[in-house]
Formats: C-alpha cells, sequence, structure tokens
C-alpha cells in the first residue's frame, strides 16, 4: 500500500473551532507522529488509503460507524445537521488529526458528519482493527487518548462559547482566532488568510448568512474591520477583541 503520510506526521496545523483566547485548545496533537516507520508501516498495512475530492463527504451522521478517519493530506470540516436543516460545525481539521469520533471502534452510528474542504486523502482504520492495534502498540494508544482529550475539549469550548457568549461576541472571537492561525500582519492591520463564506463563518457561529453579513457591516462601521472580496481585514484588534469580551 502506498501513503502519503509525510504531512500527516509533520506537525499538524492547528484545528479550527470556537475556544476561548489563552487556552489550548487549538493545539492539536499529531495521531502519527511519535510512531516509529515500522509503526506507522503496521497501521498502513491494516487500514485503506481513501481520496475525496472537494465538497465530497467522509462519513454522514446516521451512517454505520466503523473506525475512523486519519487526515494524511487536505481537510475535513466536522459538522452537526439539525432536524431543522440548519448545520453547525464544529471544527476544521487539518493532517495527523483524525476525525470519526466518538466511537472510535465503531458500532453505534455517525453523531457528526464529515466533509472534504480542499482534495483531502485520509487512512481509513476500521474498528476492529484499531482494537487490536491499540493493545499493541503504546505510542498509538497514548496519542489516540491525546487526540480524544483534544476533541473533548473541543465539544467542551463549543458548548460554552455557545452557551455564554452572543453569536455577535463569538463572531468577532471567530475572527480574532482567524487572525491569529493564519493572518497575515501589515500596516494596515491583520489581514485572515482563510477563505471561509460567510455561510461558513454563519455555521461555525450558529447563526445565518444573512445574520453575519449585517453583523460584519457593522463592524465595519465601527471601524474594527474591513471587507473585501477575497479577504478580512481586523483594522483595529484591540476594540474587536474587547466586543469579543
Amino acid at each position: 500500500m502506498t501513503t502519503t503520510g509525510k504531512g500527516a506526521r509533520a506537525q499538524p496545523s492547528p484545528s479550527l473551532h470556537l475556544h476561548e483566547d489563552g487556552s489550548h485548545d487549538g493545539d492539536s496533537p499529531n495521531l502519527l507522529s511519535g510512531l516509529t516507520d515500522e509503526e506507522y508501516a503496521e497501521v498502513c498495512a491494516v487500514s485503506s488509503v481513501q481520496q475525496f475530492a472537494a465538497g465530497r463527504t467522509v462519513f454522514l451522521q446516521g451512517d454505520h460507524h466503523d473506525g475512523i478517519f486519519i487526515i494524511l493530506a487536505g481537510q475535513v470540516r466536522t459538522y452537526y445537521t439539525g432536524p431543522s436543516g440548519r448545520e453547525i460545525t464544529l471544527a476544521y481539521w487539518s493532517p495527523g488529526n483524525f476525525v470519526g469520533g466518538p466511537e472510535i471502534f465503531g458500532g453505534s452510528p455517525h453523531m457528526w458528519s464529515g466533509q472534504a474542504i480542499r482534495p483531502t486523502q485520509v487512512l481509513h482504520v476500521r474498528g476492529r482493527e484499531l482494537r487490536r492495534l491499540i493493545e499493541r502498540l503504546p505510542r498509538l494508544a497514548v496519542a489516540l487518548v491525546e487526540a480524544l482529550v483534544h476533541k473533548g475539549r473541543c465539544y467542551s469550548a463549543l458548548v460554552h462559547m455557545l452557551g455564554t457568549r452572543s453569536a455577535a461576541e463569538r463572531l468577532a472571537q471567530l475572527l480574532l482566532l482567524m487572525a491569529g492561525l493564519d493572518g497575515h500582519r501589515g500596516p494596515e492591520g491583520v489581514a485572515i488568510g482563510r477563505t471561509l463564506s460567510q455561510e461558513d463563518l454563519a455555521k461555525m457561529v450558529g447563526s445565518t448568512r444573512q445574520w453575519v453579513t449585517t453583523t460584519l457591516d457593522r463592524f465595519r462601521e465601527q471601524g474594527m474591520i474591513e471587507i473585501s472580496p477575497n479577504r478580512i481585514l481586523i483594522r483595529d484588534e484591540d476594540a474587536l477583541r474587547r466586543f469579543a469580551g
């Protein structure tokens, strides 16, 4: 079996999800980086590599669950769809992370859905094989526990933000987090490099695209940001941070 593997075994970029400033919730552990070459080969030998074009579903909420998907390249968005059809995004996951939890050994239906945001390659480890692997490979077992702890923090952070911040405060905080992850600081302010649409932003803060459009315009009128078709420029980072709480 041939896998790319290089991106997945490097230090991953932090996952993008809502959390408080100064917390470690954005620090994503790498499930594969601590494995020896022999251990990594053993994982690959009992797994299957799957390719997904941008926009394709990796797994679907409610479908049968059988194991996890380790991201080798690309990016996966995990989200929940309510009875009304509205979605809320948990996170955008980078190589080195796994998706498909929390029932890592399979059995129950998927509680979330996963979507490839760009061309994505994953390593699918079925539940039965994963159980056998962690019984033999202590490094993999420890890495999996660390990854599950991180995901638990992500879920908790989302609940905390939804319960204690207004939607406008959540949007301000999301812009600050995006700027901190891969914004570009210049004389005019911090340009956000991520290409999330206003619909994507709405799904992360638990609102609608129309509300996000109106609120971004309000931030602009208050001199905190500038908006163009290709970027959002944070002009007054201190004011935006004060607004976020």
